[in-house]
């Protein structure tokens, strides 16, 4: 093991930071595993989402496996015919065990949703706290469990191949294949479940709410069980592998960048100081879980209860950072620690921006709901706008953290600059563990929402759930826009790390990224369409499979007799399996767009126009991932406010047209947006990677 006995002493911190997160997420899943499931009708409803759920996530991973195998092969085949040793083994060894991991973290996040969420409406039966701690503490292992899983396997991999004698370049290709690893499954379960989740909620939405005029959450909808499984696999499940890989991809990145940035024992330094600030983070995290709750009566303090902890966590983080800086790098380059401060700062502004844009406490979604009042056309209109808007000041965020992170803690040293964006990426999703609990909790609230009205709970208990729902919308705003704005950094850093590869693999290559450079040109316009085709591909799945939702829950009201006076149940079984299939087969070609596109051109145009292409479906993608996101959130909560009893109300024509703007912002905001934060972070990973491959193959050598 590297260095000083202050460095051993340090790192040892980061596998005990990681253990500590899971074993906290183990005593919040036995707390909420003490509580009553409730009356034996709210026992059966969480069980058929429970079954729906895990049905979904085997049918899943057993598609997704064969993809794995096939990469395993290839990344082998590969690593010995570039002359490799058994050492090649550890390359597609990695890349498993990232995909692994990252599912895993998900598996068991859903699973603890789906066993919370029938104990998070009993609880609110007996108050809103109890409700509230219950759905928060369900996060919180969401959000431990992504934490620990992701620094625990890096931690892992770095003891191994230290103690094997693999120098730090060496565990860094290994640790980057674990990253594409992590990737490829987040986006495989952000783009199956985004489809499920949505293609039952637009189903059950257009033919319940718009046609038959019944409730939300009626339970003779037939897609009723369906659109609360997909709150799960898409909230819960896709979330969690999505913030999972730039979670691990955000610290691989740092690490390589900070051993390029410094020499001697700081280049040690340099690379660990990551690690070390995750494992302060999941610290604060656990510390900020704690401050977590409110009493009874208190429904308008919901969200300072929420903030509270992760204020306090954000606070802990700070003091901690900044010792471990200096400890580590010294007092002579303690200009990296504001760029620490820099990324938290900027999650948390992004985050509120996103709050600002989307709730209905605030003026542009107001107005988006006003003009329901004309039909869903103005709807529309409004809400892109509102979406399109929105991008402003979170690339302006953004900016100034690059910005202040390359310049200040730099001082004119390139790599030292690039390092400092990265460590900022770092600063931001270093208290993920508590950031992601407020955003996972959501799905649980909502469920738990849904449960009370098909259960046919009192109406106190309806309010006090719907308190929680509503909380859930504003958390899942800004988590989206926290996810978004650590997305665009973390691409940012892979887009450095990537040019440090490739001239670490040759030191004779040359970068020619000027834009006069055709091939520059041709990889920045491929890389700006990428995230454009990306989305028409999951939109239109959402569409197809919300079609067939729709013919069947009319054939259900049509051909099940006493079905609409409540005297029959549906067949929920039959919309959760069309959902299913749909997701799985809806799902592959977006994926596999997203990991050939960096390859073929670097094999046709070389690596200045895979730069090209990293560049481009950054800026894009991060812009539309912020606009998608705004403008479904918008269109979501506008629906919610005149629900409440504005501008008519439930039924009237104003609502009607909002449910049509909900439709079409679903999935905005939950399957298409929220992927491609995930398409720019894989591309990026992908090219890492390939990069000694498409050096030695691209036909741009013989030009």
């Amino acid at each position: 093991m590297a260095g000083n006995g202050l460095v051993r002493f340090f790192f040892i911190l980061v596998p005990i930071g990681a253990l500590l997160a899971i074993l906290f997420a183990g005593y919040f899943y036995k707390k909420i595993s003490r509580f009553s499931e409730g009356t034996e009708e709210m026992k059966e409803i969480a069980e058929a989402i429970r079954v729906g759920a895990r049905a979904y996530l085997r049918r899943q991973y057993r598609g997704v496996a064969i993809f794995f195998a096939v990469m395993f092969v290839i990344l082998l085949v590969l690593g010995f015919a570039g002359g490799g040793s058994l050492g090649s083994l550890f390359v597609p060894l990695a890349f498993v065990t990232g995909g692994f991991c990252s599912g895993l973290a998900g598996f068991i996040g859903m699973t603890t949703a789906t066993m919370a969420n029938s104990r998070t409406a009993n609880a609110a039966r007996k108050s809103l706290d109890d409700g509230l701690r219950v759905a928060f503490q369900s996060g919180a292992v969401m959000g431990l469990i992504v934490v620990g899983l992701g620094l625990l396997a890096l931690s892992g991999w770095y003891f191994l191949l230290a103690a094997l004698g693999k120098s730090l370049p060496e565990i860094s290709t290994v640790l980057l294949n674990f990253g594409m690893g992590a990737s490829a499954m987040a986006l495989f379960a952000r783009v199956g479940g985004g489809i499920y989740t949505k293609a039952a909620d637009v189903g059950a939405d257009l033919v319940g709410k718009v046609e038959a005029g019944i409730p939300e959450d009626d339970p003779r909808n037939p897609a009723v069980i369906a659109d609360n499984v997909g709150d799960n696999v898409g909230d819960v499940a896709g979330m969690g592998a999505d913030l999972y890989e730039s979670y691990v991809g955000a610290i691989v990145a740092a690490a390589i960048l900070g051993f390029s940035a410094f020499s001697g024992d700081l280049a040690v330094k340099g690379f660990l100081l990551p690690f070390l600030l995750a494992a302060f983070g999941i610290l604060a995290s656990i510390i900020g879980a704690f401050f977590v709750r409110v009493k009874e009566g208190e429904d308008q303090v919901l969200l300072k209860a929420l903030r509270r902890g992760v204020n306090v966590a954000a606070v802990i983080m700070v003091i901690a950072s900044y010792f471990g800086v200096r400890l580590l790098l010294g007092v002579e380059h303690i200009r990296v620690f504001v760029a620490i401060i820099g990324g938290l700062l900027a999650g948390v502004i992004i985050g509120r921006l996103s709050e600002y844009y989307t709730s209905a406490e605030y003026k542009p979604t107001k107005q988006v709901a006003e003009t329901a009042a004309t039909g869903p056309a103005t709807v529309i209109i409004d809400g892109l706008s509102v979406g399109m808007l929105s991008t402003v000041f979170p690339v302006v965020v953004v900016a100034a953290v690059i910005f202040i992170s390359y310049y200040y803690t730099g001082g004119g040293n390139f790599q030292l600059g690039l390092y400092g964006i990265a460590i900022s990426a770092v600063g931001m999703l270093s208290t993920l563990g508590i950031t992601l609990a407020t955003d996972a909790y959501g799905p649980v609230a909502d469920n738990a929402g849904g449960i009370a009205e098909m259960a046919g709970l009192p109406s106190e208990v309806r309010s006090r759930t719907d308190a929680l729902d509503s909380l859930g919308n504003t958390t899942a705003a800004t988590g989206k826009g926290f996810a978004i704005g650590s997305a665009a950094l973390t691409a940012l850093a892979l887009i450095a790390t990537y040019t440090q590869q490739v001239q670490s693999i040759d030191p004779s290559f040359q970068f020619d990224l000027s834009l006069t450079n055709p091939q520059v040109l041709i990889g920045l316009l491929i890389g700006g369409m990428l995230p454009f085709i990306f989305c028409s591909l999951t939109m239109k799945a959402v569409g197809r499979a919300a079609q067939k939702i729709v013919v069947e829950v009319r054939r259900q009201f049509k051909e099940i007799a006493g079905l609409m006076e409540g005297k029959a149940k549906p067949d929920y079984a039959r919309s959760v399996d069309i959902c299913a299939q749909a997701a799985q087969v809806e799902m592959i070609v977006p994926t596999l767009i997203a990991i050939l596109a960096p390859i073929i051109v670097g094999l046709l145009l070389g690596v200045n126009a895979v730069t090209g292409l990293l560049a481009g479906s950054t800026v894009v993608g991060f812009t539309m991932a912020v606009m998608m996101a705004n403008a479904g959130g918008s269109w979501d909560n506008a629906k919610k406010y005149i629900e409440e009893g504005n501008l008519g109300g439930k039924g009237s024509e104003a609502h009607k047209a909002a449910v049509v703007g909900d439709t079409v912002g679903d999935p905005f905001k939950d399957t298409s947006g929220p992927s491609l934060n995930i398409l720019i972070k894989l591309v990026s990973m992908v090219s890492l990677v390939f990069a000694a491959f498409i050096l030695a193959n691209s036909l741009a050598n013989l030009f």
